[in-house]
């Protein structure tokens, strides 16, 4: 094993381990939930490294940072969109990357269909719930999401294929079990033109708590790489 990248390994292990028992406790053992290896400000050979020992799904949150940085991934990697995205800078990624999770309006969502039908291909993407109803968020409220929804579902670029959030950082459980009965009520009885299955919830500090709350997918950064304090 190369040293360099020693701290690596030892967060993997206790990832994994942490998870398999959240996933023990929530009785979903059997349940596959993905683990989201989050870059931001992460070289990419910290990346490469985590991608060498399973962690093929990446998080990008800034566009120009992916850009500068993804010639130098692995060749097997996924990469999703999970920070806000400027409606101008959907032409640079809409190639390249295979869901964008952080589709916080009905606006956006019609211009990320434009940009795909003109690429030829229909874009996966998650609608993002500010279920906390914070201001320094962006996201559809609770109580906006079945009308946005409605209105996404008729575009012709793009495919609704669940939720994602980030909750207020006190009290994360109340606002993830609020999350896991909006899915599953929108699972019930899917949009059409969709492949409504993912909810995607769960950071560095709560992810276990969100297995207890039917999370399919964690989006794991510093308890990966470790804190960030790397330049790029």
């Amino acid at each position: 094993m190369n040293n360099e990248f020693e701290d690596i390994s030892e967060n993997i292990k206790r990832i994994r381990f942490n998870l398999e028992e959240a996933k023990v406790r929530a009785g979903r053992e059997h349940d596959d939930i993905s683990v989201m290896a989050v870059t931001k400000t992460v070289p990419p050979e910290r990346v490469n490294f985590a991608v060498s020992q399973g962690f093929t799904l990446l998080g990008e949150n800034r566009v120009q940072e992916y850009l500068s940085k993804k010639e130098l991934y692995a060749d097997n990697v996924r990469v999703d969109i999970i920070g806000h995205l400027q409606s101008n800078k959907i032409k640079y990624i809409i190639d390249s990357v295979t869901m964008i999770q952080s589709v916080d309006s009905v606006q956006l969502a019609k211009e990320i269909s434009e940009r795909a039908l003109k690429n030829g291909r229909v874009m996966d993407i998650l609608c993002e719930v500010n279920i906390g109803g914070e201001t320094s968020k962006s996201g559809f409220s609770p109580e906006g999401l079945e009308d946005g929804i409605a209105m996404i579902s008729e575009l012709r670029g793009v495919r609704l294929c669940g939720l994602m959030t980030i909750p207020p950082p006190d009290n994360s459980c109340f606002y993830f079990e609020k999350m896991q009965r909006i899915f599953e009520d929108i699972k019930a009885s899917p949009p059409e033109n969709s492949d409504f299955k993912l909810l995607s919830m769960g950071m560095s500090a709560d992810y276990a708590d969100a297995v207890r709350f039917g999370t399919g997918m964690v989006r794991l950064g510093s308890t990966l790489f470790g804190a960030r304090n790397y330049s790029v």
